[in-house]
């Protein structure tokens, strides 16, 4: 099975290709959380894990016919997650009163034939990620900074898998020890710097993270690739290493100008920002 992310408006929703079946299974939770526009992932699932039981009391196939799969979590794991294929989906989308039930289902819809246009011609995906990115607003500048380093990623992990690094966990490991090296923070903290949640970190950043976090990657590869790097222990070196030297480029440029690389700003929309904002007030009176 392949995994991918697709995006829905500002949410990142987790799904699992089938090669066999030729079938898209979407995380249930992430597709809820669309629904309710809910930006706390925990109440999406707890919103999800009560449907759940009164769907299952009433008998309904669509709790059946869900499967569970391991998924990346936000931590860089890889939990058992409820997933279901679009035809599933649609029906439970009915039971969840939301503004948003018709988009997602047209986008379900759509998703079966770009998955088949994607085979046919891969470019497709990077144009359709282009074309996503400049519905949102993003410069041209900003799309070439985040498809090189997109680039430079794939060439990285590319080396991993043919070095004994398993994909989801010890990706998830290395790429830390790669960001916490040059940033400063882990991801999960830039995350937070950011005030994101299940969105991919790499969407929100600036000119400036893209290209230190390419520099990190590449420098990474090319070290890893001049002593022959193979498993976690050598390839954690590796990445120890070439973050360092876009930590000393992020420190010099830090001080020339007097402002910090690491940037709190992000592309969420405003009514999205707001719920976020909203939400945290919330935790500090609590």
């Amino acid at each position: 099975m392949n995994t991918n992310l697709a995006v829905f408006e500002e949410y990142q929703i987790r799904r699992v290709y089938d090669e066999k079946t030729e079938t898209w299974f979407f995380s249930v939770v992430d597709i809820i959380q669309v629904l309710i526009q809910q930006p706390d992932f925990q109440a999406a699932r707890n919103y999800w894990k009560v449907l759940k039981n009164r769907l299952a009391k009433e008998g309904s196939e669509s709790v059946t016919k869900c499967n569970q799969l391991k998924l990346e979590a936000a931590d860089g794991k890889k939990y058992l997650t409820d997933v279901a294929n679009a035809e599933t989906l649609l029906r439970l989308i009915q039971s969840v009163p939301s503004p948003k039930a018709e988009p997602i289902k047209l986008w379900l819809a759509k998703v079966g034939y770009e998955r088949m246009q994607e085979m046919a011609d891969p470019e497709r995906s990077l144009d359709r990620a282009r074309e996503t990115w400049q519905k949102h607003g993003r410069s041209e500048k900003w799309i070439q900074q985040r498809m090189m380093g997109q680039e430079t990623r794939n060439k990285l992990t590319d080396y991993w898998k043919k070095h004994d690094i398993k994909e989801g966990e010890e990706f998830a490991i290395l790429t830390n020890i790669i960001h916490q090296e040059w940033s400063g923070v882990s991801v999960r903290e830039h995350k937070n710097i950011k005030g994101l949640q299940a969105q991919n970190l790499r969407d929100h950043m600036s000119d400036a993270e893209l290209i230190f976090t390419a520099l990190a990657e590449l420098s990474t590869r090319q070290i890893a690739e001049s002593v022959d790097a193979t498993g976690m222990k050598e390839n954690k070196a590796a990445g120890k290493k070439g973050g360092r030297i876009a930590k000393k480029a992020r420190l010099e440029l830090e001080q020339k100008t007097g402002k910090s690389v690491i940037t709190a700003a992000n592309f969420l929309p405003p009514n999205h920002q707001k719920q976020i904002e909203s939400t945290a007030d919330k935790k500090k009176q609590a």
